[in-house]
């Protein structure tokens, strides 16, 4: 009698626990009603993958082999494949040295600057080396001041960068001599008396022209330049009826950084000609001056955390060259050979059937899938050197970066990790989020086709909450 009752409640047991859906069932359930009750994705299109790392157990895909344009989680290819092949510890370098001898107060040499693509070169880098120059007693150069660019060619922009996103702070024209990521930071506010507005610019240089058209009354101060010629006169015009600033690119970053230096050393009693600005390989033999370092987590926290597509294209070119073996002059298409190596050789995914031209997905020449996506967090996953300085620097939810005013509250409130992804027509999410049985999650959400961004967040918001409801 005590078998028969035995068995009969083993069997109950079983048959319960067959009819109790799983985890994955009640996920794949939760995101299938999902997407189709959601109106936007009646004309647009979706593509999602959601993978246990913890049990090594795919929980949900839907159109994940499909291609997309990713936008900014193209940034999660980047990032992975630099912390790879750089190391968590990599820096960047940019040199200050001169050739020739000082005699007296004068150098009969040049000085030479090495550039390295340092995204985070700003003005008190630049008054450093400046400082230095002064404090060795130098007055007078007899000699050129030379910039070094041989680290990349002279294409200023990626393939499929659109030519009207400039003269945008997001849009700076590359070169490995950035100084303050390329832009000027312009102040307007009102006059105490009857004239112009006052308008103060930095970096200081000569490099640009101010052109105040600013008047008492009319229309609201605008500041602009004319893009379209490269000209660096920046127009300010209107009227100022507040204080109020603005960034916006300047053309010629190399130049930029090359010129203000000048004007820099001039203003510090160095004299130096002003036609003294040159561009050429540094002298085999240098003594050194400076060195600006920078470590690759600062460029690495902004562009995640930021989506900074210079931070992003800066990996990318020091990626490509380590990649390369040391290949000077890079190129764009260099970069996109660099990355297939690492996705064939490491990620383990047939390159000939993607296509990736830049490190930050601005260009619209971008396809992927979410499947590569997900093979990137898998594999950062697998390895903690580039899992913990890559899931650090990923925005958290509710907290900061791009995802500071997304997923507030709830189970998503600092749990989520993800690097979001904004184009035209383009909104995706990949990241990381924890059940509550403490498992790490991979999800990748790519968007396509969108007129309606909120919509598109508030779908993937959604799909991240179903994730972190349940064990």
């Amino acid at each position: 009698m005590a078998r028969t009752i035995l068995r009969t409640l083993l069997l109950f047991c079983m048959l319960f626990l067959l009819c109790v859906p799983s985890r994955a069932q009640i996920i794949s359930d939760k995101i299938d009603s999902l997407i189709s009750n959601s109106p936007f994705l009646k004309t647009s299109e979706v593509g999602v993958l959601v993978y246990d790392l913890t049990s090594k157990k795919e929980l949900y895909r839907y159109q994940a082999e499909k291609l997309y344009r990713p936008a900014s989680v193209e940034k999660v290819i980047t990032s992975v494949t630099a912390l790879s092949v750089l190391g968590k510890d990599y820096q960047i370098k940019t040199g200050l040295s001169y050739s020739g001898y000082i005699e007296g107060d004068t150098l009969y040499g040049n000085i030479y600057v090495k550039g390295d693509f340092d995204p985070e070169f700003m003005p008190e880098d630049l008054e450093s080396m400046v400082e230095a120059v002064s404090s060795m007693g130098i007055r007078s150069v007899k000699g050129r001041l030379i910039g070094d660019v041989s680290m990349m060619d002279s294409v200023y922009w990626g393939p499929g960068w659109a030519w009207d996103d400039t003269p945008d702070s997001f849009q700076p024209y590359l070169s490995p001599l950035m100084l303050n990521r390329g832009c000027i930071n312009i102040s307007i506010s009102p006059s105490s008396g009857s004239g112009k507005a006052n308008v103060e610019i930095e970096p200081k240089s000569d490099f640009y022209t101010v052109d105040n058209n600013t008047s008492l009354s009319g229309v609201n101060v605008r500041a602009t330049r004319n893009w379209l010629y490269n000209d660096n006169t920046i127009s300010i015009s209107g009227c100022a009826r507040h204080k109020s600033s603005t960034t916006m690119n300047v053309f010629d970053s190399k130049g930029f950084f090359m010129n203000t230096l000048r004007y820099q050393l001039q203003e510090k009693g160095i004299l130096i000609p002003k036609d003294s600005v040159a561009y050429g390989n540094m002298a085999e033999e240098t003594k050194g001056i400076i060195t600006i370092y920078r470590d690759i987590d600062e460029v690495l926290k902004r562009a995640l955390k930021e989506s900074d597509n210079l931070s992003a294209e800066s990996l990318f070119f020091h990626a490509t060259r380590e990649i390369s073996g040391g290949k000077r002059y890079l190129s764009h298409k260099d970069g996109q050979k660099a990355i297939y190596k690492f996705m064939k050789s490491d990620i383990g995914f047939d390159e000939r059937k993607y296509r990736i031209v830049d490190g930050c997905g601005v260009s619209d020449y971008n396809y992927v899938s979410p499947e590569l996506i997900m093979g990137y967090l898998k594999y950062a996953f697998s390895s903690p050197l580039i899992f913990h300085p890559f899931y650090d620097s990923l925005p958290i939810a509710g907290i900061d970066g791009t995802l500071q005013y997304r997923m507030g509250k709830g189970k998503c409130f600092r749990n989520v990790r993800a690097k979001t992804g904004t184009l035209t027509g383009v909104c995706s999410l990949a990241g990381y989020v924890t059940s509550p049985s403490k498992h790490t999650i991979a999800f990748v959400i790519i968007n396509q086709n969108v007129l309606k961004y909120v919509s598109a967040r508030k779908f993937q918001d959604e799909i991240c909450n179903i994730l972190a409801s349940y064990n």
